[in-house]
């Protein structure tokens, strides 16, 4: 029985699910956004979330703690770098998974996961400038206050 066993195993050994975890967790880390199955995906997320948090208390036990999961020093100094300086203030919600539809050939869902902080489309600083949305009969008044305006001068007749 299974009581209370809510993780997925995603079909893998223990030993492989948390080596497959580690290094989707460091890719993440690396690059900041990858491509993976939307069971993977949910899967890292609550795998790296709890490391991620670690990260905002930068002492010698978290880095310990950090590095016996991940065992890459690249992705622990840029995770304690980096990535701490922007996930500092923020109290939770790491990662986001935007869905990308099937793959071709299993039609397994695959999504994108990525860091929040670090996606320049969607991050609060980068909001554009708020553009009002005009219906046609306004933008067909003013095309006709143009053209009452341009018969108004009479042409030159030689």
């Amino acid at each position: 029985m299974r009581h209370n066993k809510k993780f997925n195993h995603l079909s893998r050994t223990a030993d492989h699910r948390h080596a497959m975890l580690a290094n989707m967790t460091i890719s993440l880390i690396m690059h900041k956004r990858i491509t993976t199955t939307l069971p993977k995906a949910k899967a890292l997320r609550k795998y790296a979330e709890p490391l991620i948090n670690h990260c905002k208390d930068d002492s010698t036990h978290s880095r310990r703690v950090v590095f016996s999961y991940l065992q890459n020093k690249e992705a622990l100094k840029e995770l304690f770098g980096p990535v701490a300086e922007k996930v500092g203030d923020r109290p939770g919600g790491y990662t986001r998974i935007i869905k990308l539809g099937h793959r071709l050939g299993d039609a397994a869902p695959i999504c994108f996961i990525e860091l929040v902080d670090f996606d320049d489309n969607m991050a609060k600083t980068a909001t554009a400038a708020k553009k009002t949305r005009r219906g046609r009969k306004s933008s067909a008044k003013a095309a006709e206050a143009t053209e009452a305006a341009a018969p108004a001068e009479e042409p030159k007749a030689e």
